[in-house]
């Protein structure tokens, strides 16, 4: 069993790349209301909603229980990424690494899609690969959909 990997799965959404990089950098206090059965909250410790280097932690639900992740953010606008890197919590009791990029593609015609990477360390043999963290990941990428399409059809 490998004591480190990297996932990467894309997600392709109908809603437009800039819409969904907003609210992914900027919008994460909008995620318990529009996506509440897997974020239940965000608070920030440390920075703003939208600052690079922000300290944020999310109150989440997996395979029905709650957990809690502490992240640091780095942003790049120009190639609309995000990325979280575990500080505390949960998935880091189980890990060493845990970094998740999410990257907003836009698509030729309408939508765009979500590539997200998964880099994750063990912190030993007996945890488990965060395969449920990826699947968690996949239906809160496209469940947010739902709700970036309801805003867009608004505008």
């Amino acid at each position: 069993m490998a004591m480190s990997g990297t996932y990467v799965a894309e997600v392709p959404l109908k809603g437009l790349a800039e819409k969904h990089y907003k609210r992914w950098r900027n919008e994460n206090h909008l995620f318990p209301d529009a996506v509440g059965h897997h974020i239940q909250g965000v608070n920030i410790h440390d920075g703003d909603w939208d600052s690079h280097g922000a300290i944020k932690s999310w109150n989440y639900t997996l395979n029905g229980k709650p957990e809690v992740y502490k992240e640091k953010r780095e942003i790049d606008d120009e190639k609309m990424t995000v990325t979280s890197r575990g500080m505390e919590g949960h998935a880091m009791e189980l890990y060493k690494v845990f970094d998740i990029i999410f990257q907003f593609i836009p698509k030729s015609r309408e939508g765009c899609v979500c590539k997200f990477t998964l880099i994750w360390e063990k912190r030993n043999q007996d945890s488990p690969e965060p395969i449920s963290y990826m699947k968690l990941l996949k239906s809160l990428v496209a469940d947010m959909d739902d709700h970036i399409l309801k805003g867009q059809n608004k505008a």
